[in-house]
């Protein structure tokens, strides 16, 4: 049921207050934590959470509103860069304190002091595995 939920409350806040998708937010939170804010798409897209296909369509849609740059690697033409703006830096830096108070308000304020600390020990062993496969 959590999985079903949450993703729904989380994608109807950002398109309240942002008029992003949760996806999108999610690219665009991952370009801004990335080194010179770029990263291989094939990697965002593994980090967002999505396919390559759906990443490429979005990265689109980001691109048509100056959010996002595309590069071909100097080194391998047929490797892509997606490259976060400054717009889109300000746009992900506006949404963001929104989208932390909902998902704080959506799990955090509702577990205990040690399921917090369980569900943070859960998150880290899933990051770590999704980490050795990027």
């Amino acid at each position: 049921m959590l999985m079903m939920h949450l993703p729904g409350e989380l994608d109807a806040q950002l398109l309240r207050d942002s008029h992003l998708t949760h996806f999108e937010y999610e690219v665009l939170s991952r370009l801004s934590e990335a080194q010179e804010r770029s990263l291989r798409m094939s990697t965002l897209a593994t980090l967002a959470g999505g396919s390559l296909s759906r990443l490429s369509h979005v990265v689109k849609r980001l691109q048509d509103r100056g959010w996002v740059e595309r590069h071909p690697c100097p080194e391998d033409r047929r490797v892509t860069f997606a490259c976060l703006t400054d717009a889109g830096y300000d746009v992900v830096v506006q949404a963001a304190p929104g989208y932390v108070e909902n998902v704080r308000r959506l799990v955090v304020d509702k577990l205990t002091r040690a399921q917090l600390g369980e569900l943070i020990g859960i998150g880290r062993r899933l990051n770590d595995t999704i980490e050795r496969i990027v």
